[in-house]
């Protein structure tokens, strides 16, 4: 699953961007996930929403993007946009598997490419079976940010996460941990939260914390319809959509509308709220929880932090190992394709009208429930591609998620708003001095 790069912080100083925003007067700002190895990985993680790309994509058994490709989308990445600080992310499938020789190339090029006075960036999301010395000595020369795929205690992360021969990776990745640590490299926790393992949110929470020493989590909640492997979002039956509270809303009915392994909305809620406390009383300023960051940035009126979470999206395209550009990471079907890379620059997808009529859906195609309610600022209706149920009352559009996110901000929104206020005082303070 697709993650966000933010940089390690305190959290009791200026909230971080996921892409830093350089000034009022910067105008071209988006974001490449990059798949140079299309979606071939070394395991099989049973909720995996991109193993299936190879098949709908007709993707080569080797699927490695060539190096007149791989340099016309480092130029044109860094050429298409503005600011002092370009950042690249690769991810997959499974990226290592390209080698560290491709990666190397990809380094060079981009430094052959960077004008002065611009910074380069890059993370690599990985599930971190070939993190051996080797890479990691690269990784930390080359000043990467890792993103590690890890879904809790052996237990629960073992649950999805195999082998192709079904044995388990736990142990694998606890390795890759450990060296990431030898070597010094940063390294964020990615955490698919599904339906089982959403069930045990203090045991999956302290093990990150505890165990791992992560000091930044991501959790993305697990969400996928049945037909995700065919069907692309917003291409949904609609005579099929069931309504808000409906046993067809949830995992596990034989009728539902999302995959066994999905995570039942109420339980979201309940993880979230467990979490929340848990982090609220022993870990504010010293780890970062992607959701909890951009809830109290959006509570204390700025932007969010999150696509998700925010009022349009847009600004977050995937590209395949071919060079074909999509709108979204989420949204690589054909129905969303808006071009190759070898035909026209970065720019003139990402700013084009078909990917901000896009980006402005997202607010536009709100339901008249999601408007109503309390937290539309603070949920902007979530992600378009979990709109996969109808409001209580029948109008389509709702999120999957809708019945959790407002359990957590009916429970926590007292103690967001407790945070802001100390803050701002802090930051009163700080001004003063």
């Amino acid at each position: 699953m697709s993650y966000s790069s933010i940089k390690n912080s305190t959290f009791l100083e200026v909230i971080p961007l996921k892409t830093a925003e350089k000034s009022a007067d910067t105008q071209r700002r988006f974001h490449v996930m990059s798949k140079p190895g299309g979606s071939k990985c070394n395991i099989d993680c049973q909720y995996c929403f991109y193993l299936h790309k190879d098949e709908l994509l007709h993707q080569p058994k080797q699927p490695m993007m060539d190096d007149a490709t791989l340099e016309k989308f480092i130029k044109s990445y860094i050429e298409s946009q503005d600011g002092d600080q370009v950042i690249f992310s690769w991810q997959g499938g499974e990226p290592t598997l390209l080698g560290i020789d491709y990666f190397e190339n990809i380094v060079k090029l981009q430094r052959k490419h960077c004008p002065d006075g611009v910074k380069i960036e890059n993370d690599l999301q990985t599930n971190g079976i070939l993190l051996n010395d080797q890479w990691c000595q690269f990784l930390k020369t080359n000043h990467f940010l890792v993103g590690l795929s890890i879904d809790g205690p052996a237990e629960f992360h073992d649950k999805y996460r195999v082998t192709r021969s079904g044995k388990p990776t736990f142990h694998l990745v606890m390795e890759a941990a450990q060296r990431l640590k030898k070597h010094g490299v940063p390294f964020n926790a990615l955490v698919v939260v599904n339906r089982h393992n959403v069930k045990h949110p203090l045991d999956v929470y302290r093990f990150l914390t505890k165990e791992l020493g992560a000091t930044y989590i991501q959790f993305t909640p697990c969400v996928e319809a049945k037909d995700f492997k065919t069907t692309a979002p917003q291409f949904w039956n609609a005579s099929l959509t069931p309504n808000k509270g409906s046993e067809r809303a949830k995992p596990g009915h034989l009728m539902s509308i999302v995959t066994d392994w999905s995570v039942d909305p109420d339980d979201w809620g309940d993880f979230l709220n467990s979490v929340f406390k848990e982090w609220v009383n022993n870990d504010l300023g010293r780890v970062l929880v992607n959701l909890f960051e951009t809830a109290v940035a959006q509570v204390m009126g700025k932007a969010s932090q999150l696509c998700t979470s925010a009022e349009f999206c847009g600004k977050g395209l995937a590209m395949e190992h071919n060079g074909d550009v999509f709108s979204c990471d989420h949204y690589v079907y054909p129905e969303y394709k808006l071009g190759n890379i070898n035909d026209r620059g970065l720019n003139e997808f990402a700013f084009s009208t078909r990917q901000q009529a896009f980006g402005m859906a997202k607010r536009d195609s709100l339901p008249q429930y999601c408007k109503a309610c309390p937290y539309l600022k603070l949920c902007w209706g979530e992600c378009p591609k979990n709109r996969l149920i109808n409001t209580p009352d029948g109008e389509p559009g709702l999120n999957y998620l809708c019945s959790g996110i407002r359990a957590f901000f009916d429970e926590s929104l007292p103690m967001l708003t407790g945070i802001c206020v100390l803050l701002k005082k802090q930051q009163k303070d700080t001004t003063k001095q």
